[in-house]
């Protein structure tokens, strides 16, 4: 459903895009999940695991028992003082860990960019209704105003007329 009126306050490019719009609307909440992949699903769940305050805390504590254990053990701890196998392990954990974390940031971005795109869509479908309704607000307002002028000339016109003279008794 278009509006016709030649005086339309949208150009043809907003017409055709608010008939567009109009056709397929979009949904008015995120857009939904789409099926995911065994690896986006483990980078997703190995994101989620490696981002909480359980990880970190279970890492802190072997980290330090790691710890504990070479340097009471000087001389039979299988990594001694500098802890270079430590450095080794955690060097591994970071190169493998990063690129998941950063598999699972690029997904959630792309899905971020489609949900910013639908609601830009609903917005410029919002503010394109808002101005035709504005537009007919006006039309309204304009009829009432052109109805009241003419009333009021209708008034004047019979107050102008002579009126027949009263007869008293």
């Amino acid at each position: 459903m278009t509006d016709t009126s030649p005086f339309h306050p949208l150009s043809p490019e907003e017409l055709s895009l608010l008939s567009e719009l109009r056709q397929s609307p979009p949904a008015k909440s995120a857009v939904p999940f789409p099926e995911l992949s065994f690896g986006q699903l483990v980078a997703d769940k190995l994101t989620a695991l490696v981002g909480s305050w359980h990880f970190i805390i279970v890492q802190s504590l072997l980290l330090l028992i790691w710890l504990a254990a070479n340097i009471w053990a000087w001389f039979g701890g299988w990594d001694p003082y500098p802890f270079i196998l430590l450095n080794l392990v955690l060097s591994f954990q970071a190169a493998y860990t990063a690129p998941v974390i950063m598999m699972s940031q690029n997904r959630q971005a792309a899905l971020d960019r489609r949900n910013a795109e639908n609601d830009y869509k609903i917005n410029v479908k919002a503010e394109l209704e808002i101005e035709l309704l504005h537009h007919k607000l006006d039309l309204l307002r304009e009829q009432e105003m052109m109805e009241l002028i003419r009333l009021v000339k209708t008034l004047e016109e019979r107050s102008a007329k002579p009126r027949p003279a009263r007869r008293d008794k």
